[in-house]
């Protein structure tokens, strides 16, 4: 049967993070999440459907990915088609030309599990690998310890402090009360929690959003955020032990979360919270 792509509609897009949920899989390599769908929605339904492709096939969706941003597209397959040639080459095609609605024309990105024949058919096209990025998982087994900070949920009546500590960590943060709202009433944020950590005198200091994929199912951290006027006191390391802890009480089998491995300082906060690193992924990289 033939492959098709689509980009779903409004009233398509709710049943995407469903397919998502399905592909989860502790025995897998990271990959994408429905929380990675779930935390783009902060822009609006319709800027998410905008930015989402799947690959169809027999009635079924067998890829798809979501356009973070103009040059990354982001992307993963279903579980029996990772070895799929005719697939790889289908979407390394669609990837490959702009005038298939994916990408752009000039430098871009893709982002695949490396247990894909996706990037070996971007290759075959030109295209090599980027800088690595470090995955890391933690196992939600046994209990998880006390953060030794109070933690909060952040719901409306704690937004502007959740928003405020993304703001104060990330310069070109563009996340608003208004855009925590909308990632709110998204479906993926049925499974998600933002969390708040305070100091001793009450000032939030750490934030971050969990989301899981189900009972049984691997979670993840999309996104951790430490003030900056409060770094280097170990609050990075308490949040990310109550994101891990909020995942096992939604029944997660595991968190996990990913950094760019030049990003020692991140990759040792999430370590010093009992996440293990795993093999390095890179995207697949076209040049101007």
């Amino acid at each position: 049967m033939p492959i098709t792509l689509r980009t779903p509609g409004v009233d398509d897009l709710t049943g995407v993070p469903a397919v998502l949920r399905q592909w989860q899989d502790d025995a897998a390599p990271p990959q994408l999440h429905p929380g990675d769908l779930g935390w783009f929605w902060r822009f609006g339904a319709p800027a998410t459907a905008a930015a989402v492709r799947t690959w169809h096939r027999d009635g079924r969706i067998i890829a798809l990915g979501l356009l973070d941003g103009p040059r990354l597209f982001r992307m993963t397959l279903a579980p029996d088609a990772h070895g799929d040639a005719e697939l790889a080459r289908r979407l390394a095609d669609d990837l490959a030309d702009p005038e298939r609605g994916v990408l752009g024309a000039g430098p871009a990105s893709v982002e695949a599990p490396e247990s894909t024949l996706v990037h070996a058919a971007l290759a075959e096209r030109g295209w090599h690998r980027d800088e690595p990025w470090t995955p890391l998982r933690r196992d939600l087994t046994a209990p998880v310890p006390d953060p030794g900070l109070r933690i909060e949920v952040a719901g409306p009546e704690r937004v502007g402090e959740r928003t405020a500590v993304q703001q104060a960590a990330f310069e070109v943060s563009t996340f608003t009360e208004a855009r925590w709202r909308a990632m709110a009433a998204g479906p993926a944020y049925a499974d998600g929690r933002c969390l708040v950590a305070y100091d001793e005198g009450g000032t939030a200091v750490a934030a971050v959003t969990v989301w899981s994929a189900g009972p049984g199912r691997p979670g993840l951290l999309e996104p951790m955020a430490v003030h900056r006027d409060h770094r280097r006191r170990g609050h990075g390391r308490a949040i990310t032990l109550a994101a891990a802890a909020a995942l096992r009480a939604l029944g997660a089998s595991s968190a996990f979360v990913c950094t760019p491995t030049a990003n020692t300082a991140a990759v040792a906060t999430y370590t010093a919270a009992g996440f293990r690193p795993l093999p390095v992924t890179r995207d697949s990289r076209r040049d101007g």
